[in-house]
């Protein structure tokens, strides 16, 4: 499906609009083109939006719309694709850890499938040999160019055809990138149950956009929230209703023992360890399987929005 290709496509069109969006675009000294979309940037909301259709590359439609009453109004973040087991886990699913001295950075988008280096790729297919290579950083700043050569190296790309995109999570950009990422939370964890992802054929959802966050890590938490208790997702799936029904249950993130506190209090419980909160939690709060061989729709999951409430310190200042 040549993903890098259709992302690099996307990212040629964002550069065209590099004065309105609010970005920079520089060539580091390895070569390599580094576009910042929030860190010394202001970025924006079409910033974020335009860089989740490029996670996602260019196979799912991200669009602003309202939230729902029950979450206090504002805004939401709604993606819909018809091509989600290679929009949502072979490029946009934030599955690569970049890590070199004191440099961190989550990395997403369609080089992951041309590196191809994480087991999901064994499963799911979608391995690439590209003329360039497309990545996603969520970080506070760029890889140093050690890093950047061993990025181009991994996706088998001269370092000049290597395009990377940051923004941190705190960053308008960043937070909006984030919270576009409803369908695939849905998405990884029936990966994770075992379930067979190439019946999926079509996935909508939409999930509320948090205020801006001081920080990094209040913003993961405030991100992570709005997933967890505040996203809706529909997947469009073929097969039988059994499996459905079996696996359903376990899909919203209501199924994992640490649902019922913000993000940030449960990540403070288990002393900043991500890895040891139950990987069960990461996924919408509802998930709807519509069976499109048999009519079933089946709905699970509850949205929460107490605790989102609390996790944004949402206050009405009058009026």
């Amino acid at each position: 499906m040549d993903l890098n290709r259709r992302a690099a496509a996307l990212v040629a069109a964002l550069v065209q609009q590099r004065d309105t969006l609010g970005i920079s675009v520089q060539t580091a000294p390895s070569g390599c083109q580094l576009i910042d979309c929030g860190i010394k940037v202001p970025g924006g909301l079409e910033t974020g939006r335009l860089l989740s259709e490029i996670c996602l590359s260019g196979l799912g439609r991200v669009s602003f719309v309202p939230a729902s009453a029950e979450l206090g109004g504002g805004i939401a973040v709604a993606v819909a694709t018809d091509a989600p087991l290679a929009a949502c886990m072979a490029s946009q699913y934030a599955g690569w850890q970049v890590a070199a001295g004191n440099y961190f950075a989550m990395a997403s988008g369609p080089m992951r499938a041309a590196a191809g280096k994480e087991k999901l790729f064994d499963t799911i297919g979608h391995r690439e040999r590209p003329e360039v290579a497309v990545g996603i950083l969520e970080a506070r700043g760029f890889p140093p160019d050690e890093v950047c050569q061993d990025l181009a190296k991994a996706c088998g790309v001269p370092l000049e055809r290597l395009t990377l995109l940051a923004a941190p999570t705190a960053s308008l950009a960043g937070m909006v990138q984030v919270v576009a990422r409803s369908v695939e939370t849905a998405l990884h964890k029936l990966f994770e149950l075992g379930f067979d992802l190439s019946r999926v054929q079509s996935g909508w959802g939409v999930a509320p956009l948090p205020p801006a966050a001081a920080d990094d890590l209040a913003a993961i938490g405030r991100t992570n929230d709005a997933i967890l208790y505040g996203a809706e997702v529909t997947l469009w799936v073929r097969g039988d209703d059994e499996s459905l029904e079996a696996v359903g249950p376990k899909v919203p993130s209501c199924a994992s023992r640490d649902y019922g506190r913000p993000f940030a209090a449960i990540f403070e419980s288990y002393n900043r360890d991500f890895y040891k909160i139950d990987p069960h939690l990461f996924s919408p709060a509802v998930v709807t399987l519509a069976n499109l061989d048999t009519g079933t729709s089946l709905r699970y999951g509850r949205v929460q929005d107490e605790v989102l409430r609390r996790s944004i310190s949402l206050r009405h200042a009058g009026g």
